[in-house]
C-alpha cells in the first residue's frame, strides 16, 4: 500500500490508530522519517510527538516485565556463590596446616640430601675431567697427523683430518684455551692448502696451454686422416658406378669401418683439475674455484685468440687455429668428466665469444687475400678445425658462413690466376697443329681430356686437329674446377654441384670465350690463324662435354645425371657463337685478300684486242692464296667449315667479277674482255670442283657445289657471250639459265659493252660490215631493257 494512503487511513482512524502504526513501524524497524517529514509538512507535529510518548511508554512496560520475570533466579544464583567462597576458605586453612607439618618432617632428610648430591657432582667433575683430557689427547693426535699429511702434500687426507679436528672441536673439547688455538688455526690451514691448490691448477694451466697447439693438431690430423678415408671411400664408389654403368662386371668395395677411440688419440692429463676440485669441494668454496678457473681459462682464451702482426696469418693460421682446437677440447674433456667444474652454459659462452672472434678474423683475413691458393690453405684448414670441433658438440654454422660468404671472392681471386694463365696460353701459342709423336703423349693429351674423335688409336706420329692451346686450356680448366670443388668440399651446401657448374660456366664464357674473341678480333691476326682458332673452338665445344663429367665425378654424383640435355653447359652455345665469329673473322680476311687480287679494273685490259686462253695474270695468283688456305682447312676444319669458308671464298670471286663489270672506273668492255674473263672463270671453277670433291664434300653437299657459288659471274659471262642474248627478258629462259642476275645490274652493264675489239681495221671492218644478228639481238635487248627500267 501507498505510503499517503496509509497516513489518510490512520488520520481517518482517530488517534490510537495512529499510536499503533507508529509502534508497528518502529517494531519492524521501517524508516519513520517520511511520517515525521509529513507530519511537519502538514503542520501537526503535536501527534506525531504523542505517538512517540505511546511508544516509549509501551517500551518501558516491556522492559519492566522482563525485569520481573528473572529477578529471582539472580537471587538464588548470589546465594550459591557465597556458599562456595566459604568452603574455599576452610580448605586453604587446612592446606597451610599441612604444609607445615611436612617441612617439620623433612627438613633433616633434606640436609643429608644435599651432602649425598654434593659428591655425585665431585665424582661427575672427575669423570668429565677425564674424558675432557683423552678428548684433548685425540685432538692433538689428530693435529699431528694433519700437520703432517700437508708436510707431504696429501692434502686431501689432510682436510679429512680437519675435519675430525674441528668435528672433535665442537663436541669434545670444554677446553676453552685449546679450542680458541685450534678454532684460529683451522682457517688459515684451510688457506693454505687452498693457495697450494691454485699453485698446482695454475701449474696445470701454463702446461695445459703450452699443450694444447699438439692437441689441437693430432684433433685436426685424425680428421684429416678420416677425411682421406672418406675420399678413397668415394672414389672407389665412383670407379665401381662407373665400371657398373659400363657393363665390366660386378665389382664390390669394402668400407673401412675401424673407429678410433678419441681418448687414446688425445692423451692429456686432468689429474691436478680433478685433484684440485675435489680439494676445493672439500673446502665448501666450489662455486670459488668454480669462477676461479673460468676466469683464468677465459683469459687463457682471450690471449689465444690475440694474432700477432709480427707474422703473416697464412704462416701462422694453423698454429692458430690448432692451439683454439686444443684449447676447446681440453674444456670439452673437462665439462664431461670433472662433474660440474665448468657448466655448459660457460663453455658455449666461451665458444660463442672464441667463434664470433675467429670469424670476424677470417672475415677480414679473406677480404685482404690475393691469392686464390692461400685463400683455399685457409679454407680447407677452417673446416678441418670446424669438422674437429663438431665432434665434441660445437656449433660451427658460424664458419661455414664465413666460408660460403667467401665463396665470391675466391672464384674472383681463381678466374683471375687462371685468365693470367690462359692469355699466357694464347700468347706462347703457335697456332700450329700439334704433333703427337708416342702414345703416352695422346693419352696425356687427347684422352685424358677426351678430345679424340674416334676409338681407334692412330698412328705414330700423329698430327692433331688442334694446337697446343687446346690441352694447355683444357688443364687450366681442369684445375679451375679442382679448385672451385675444393673450396665448396666440406663446407655448407652438400649438393654443390651447381655451384660448380656456375663458375665452370662463368670461367668458360667470361675468361676463356672473351680472351678468344679479344683474339678474333684483334686486328693482327692471321688467316691461319683464325682457321686455328676456329678449329680450336670446335675441339673446346666438345671438350665442354668432358669439364661437365669431371666437375660431376669431383662433385662426386653419378655422371649419368649430367648427360640429360638440360644440364649442358651454357658455355657451350657460347662457344659456338665465338665459333661463328671466328669463321665471319676468317671469312672477312680471306675476302680481303682475293679482293686485293681480283682488282679488276685497274688489272684487267678491257678492251683487248686478242684472247688469252691462260687467262688473266690475277686468276694465278687467286688460285695460289686459295690453295694456300683451303689446303690446311681440309686438315684443320670439319667439312662443315671447309665448306662454309670455300663457297664464301668462291661467292666473293663471283661478286668481285661482276662487280668489276658495273664498276664506274670501267667505262666501256668489248667481247675479247668477257672471253677472256670466261678463261678466267674456267679456271676457277675447274679449282672449285678439284678442291669441292678432293675435300670429300661431294656426298653432303652435292646440290651446291663450290662451282655453283660462281653461278651470278657464269651467268653473266654466258649472257654476254649469248647467240641470243634477248631472250634474257624471257621468263622461262631467265628462270633456267640467268636467274641469279638482276635486271637493272645487267641494264648497267651491258650499256658499256662493244660487241667488237677497238682496233683501226676491226673499226674499219663493222662499219663497212653488215650487222650481225648476234649483235642485232644484243641491241634489242639493250632497248628492251631501257624501256624496262
Amino acid at each position: 500500500m501507498d505510503m499517503k494512503t496509509k497516513r489518510r487511513g490512520v488520520i481517518e482512524n482517530g488517534n490510537g490508530g495512529e499510536d499503533m502504526v507508529m509502534a508497528n513501524l518502529i517494531a519492524n524497524g521501517d524508516d519513520v522519517g517520511p511520517l515525521v517529514r509529513l507530519s511537519f509538512e502538514m503542520g501537526r507535529p503535536e501527534g506525531l510527538l504523542h505517538q512517540l510518548t505511546y511508544v516509549v511508554k509501551q517500551k518501558e512496560a516491556e522492559i519492566e516485565e522482563m525485569c520481573k520475570t528473572h529477578y529471582d533466579e539472580f537471587i538464588l544464583a548470589v546465594d550459591e556463590l557465597r556458599g562456595v567462597l566459604v568452603d574455599a576458605e576452610k580448605l586453604k586453612s587446612e592446606l597451610q596446616s599441612d604444609n607445615f607439618k611436612l617441612q617439620q618432617v623433612g627438613s633433616t632428610l633434606l640436609a643429608k640430601l644435599e651432602g649425598l648430591l654434593e659428591l655425585y657432582s665431585i665424582r661427575k667433575n672427575m669423570t668429565e675431567a677425564i674424558e675432557v683430557s683423552k678428548s684433548c689427547i685425540q685432538v692433538l693426535e689428530l693435529c699431528i697427523k694433519c700437520n703432517s699429511h700437508i708436510s707431504e702434500g696429501q692434502f686431501y687426507s689432510a682436510l679429512k683430518t680437519l675435519d675430525l679436528v674441528e668435528k672433535s672441536c665442537k663436541q669434545n673439547i670444554p677446553a676453552k684455551a685449546l679450542k680458541e688455538v685450534i678454532e684460529k688455526r683451522i682457517p688459515v690451514i684451510k688457506l693454505h692448502i687452498e693457495k697450494k691448490m691454485c699453485i698446482q691448477v695454475n701449474e696445470w694451466m701454463v702446461d695445459i696451454r703450452g699443450s694444447a697447439k699438439n692437441i689441437g693438431e693430432t684433433a685436426i690430423g685424425h680428421a684429416v686422416t678420416v677425411r682421406q678415408k672418406d675420399q678413397e671411400m668415394l672414389e672407389q664408389q665412383r670407379k665401381v658406378e662407373e665400371q657398373s654403368i659400363s657393363g665390366l662386371g660386378d665389382l664390390g668395395y669394402a668400407l673401412d669401418a675401424e673407429e678410433v677411440e678419441e681418448d687414446s688419440v688425445l692423451q692429456f692429463d686432468l689429474t691436478p683439475l680433478y685433484r684440485a676440485y675435489h680439494i676445493h669441494e672439500c673446502l665448501s668454496i666450489l662455486k670459488k674455484f668454480r669462477e676461479y678457473y673460468y676466469t683464468n681459462r677465459l683469459l687463457q682464451l682471450n690471449s689465444d685468440l690475440e694474432i700477432t702482426s709480427a707474422q703473416p696469418f697464412v704462416e701462422s693460421y694453423q698454429t692458430y687455429f690448432a692451439q683454439i682446437a686444443g684449447f676447446f677440447i681440453v674444456e670439452d674433456r673437462v665439462l664431461r668428466t670433472t662433474g660440474g667444474l665448468l657448466e655448459a652454459d660457460q663453455a658455449e659462452t666461451m665458444w660463442q665469444t672464441a667463434a664470433a672472434k675467429m670469424t670476424s678474423l677470417l672475415e677480414e683475413q679473406f677480404s685482404s687475400m690475393e691469392s686464390a691458393p692461400h685463400l683455399l690453405l685457409v679454407k680447407d684448414y677452417v673446416t678441418l678445425f670446424a669438422s674437429t670441433l663438431r665432434q665434441y658438440g660445437y656449433e660451427i654454422g658460424t664458419f661455414l658462413d664465413v666460408l660460403d660468404s667467401s665463396c665470391d671472392k675466391y672464384h674472383m681471386l681463381l678466374l683471375e690466376e687462371c685468365r693470367q694463365q690462359t692469355v699466357d696460353v694464347f700468347g706462347n701459342d703457335p697456332y700450329d697443329q700439334m704433333e703427337i709423336k708416342k702414345e703416352t703423349d695422346y693419352e696425356n693429351i687427347v684422352l685424358s681430356f677426351n678430345l679424340q674423335t674416334s676409338d681407334i688409336m692412330p698412328e705414330f706420329p700423329y698430327i692433331a686437329p688442334f694446337s697446343s692451346m687446346v690441352p694447355d686450356i683444357c688443364r687450366i680448366v681442369r684445375s679451375f674446377i679442382k679448385g672451385s670443388v675444393d673450396y665448396l668440399s666440406y663446407g655448407i651446401q652438400v649438393n654443390f654441384f651447381d655451384v660448380v657448374k656456375k663458375y665452370l660456366d662463368k670461367f668458360l664464357i667470361d675468361v676463356l670465350n672473351v680472351t678468344l674473341l679479344e683474339k678474333i678480333n684483334s686486328g693482327n691476326i692471321t688467316v691461319p690463324q683464325l682457321m686455328q682458332i676456329a678449329a680450336n673452338i670446335t675441339v673446346l665445344e666438345r671438350a665442354c662435354d668432358f669439364f661437365l663429367r669431371h666437375a660431376a665425378q669431383l662433385c662426386g654424383i653419378p655422371v649419368r645425371s649430367v648427360g640429360r640435355p638440360q644440364a649442358t653447359l651454357t658455355a657451350k652455345v657460347i662457344l659456338k657463337t665465338s665459333r661463328e665469329a671466328a669463321f665471319i673473322a676468317l671469312q672477312s680476311l680471306v675476302n680481303t685478300k682475293i679482293s686485293e687480287f681480283m682488282n679488276l679494273s685497274d688489272s684487267v685490259n678491257w678492251t683487248p684486242e686478242e684472247t688469252n686462253e691462260n687467262g688473266n695474270d690475277y686468276i694465278h695468283e687467286v688460285i695460289i692464296y686459295l690453295d694456300s688456305f683451303m689446303s690446311p682447312a681440309q686438315q684443320i676444319l670439319p667439312l662443315d667449315s671447309v665448306y662454309r669458308v670455300g663457297s664464301g671464298a668462291f661467292e666473293h670471286i663471283s661478286n668481285s667479277i661482276v662487280a668489276a663489270f658495273s664498276s664506274d672506273s670501267v667505262k666501256r668492255f668489248n667481247v675479247n674482255a668477257v672471253i677472256n674473263i670466261e678463261y678466267d672463270l674456267q679456271i676457277i671453277e675447274n679449282f672449285a670442283e678439284e678442291r669441292f670433291y678432293s675435300a670429300g664434300l661431294g656426298e653432303t653437299y652435292n646440290e651446291v657445289s663450290f662451282k655453283n657459288c660462281l653461278v651470278e659471274a657464269r651467268q653473266l659471262v654466258n649472257l654476254l657471250l649469248s647467240s641470243q642474248p634477248e631472250s634474257f627478258l624471257n621468263p622461262d629462259v631467265w628462270e633456267k639459265n640467268y636467274y641469279a642476275l638482276e635486271i637493272k645490274k645487267v641494264a648497267a652493264i651491258l650499256d658499256k659493252f662493244k660487241d667488237s675489239p677497238d682496233g683501226i681495221f676491226g673499226s674499219l671492218a663493222n662499219k663497212n660490215a653488215k650487222q650481225s644478228a648476234r649483235k642485232k639481238s644484243m641491241d634489242v635487248l639493250k632497248k628492251r631493257l631501257k624501256d624496262f627500267s
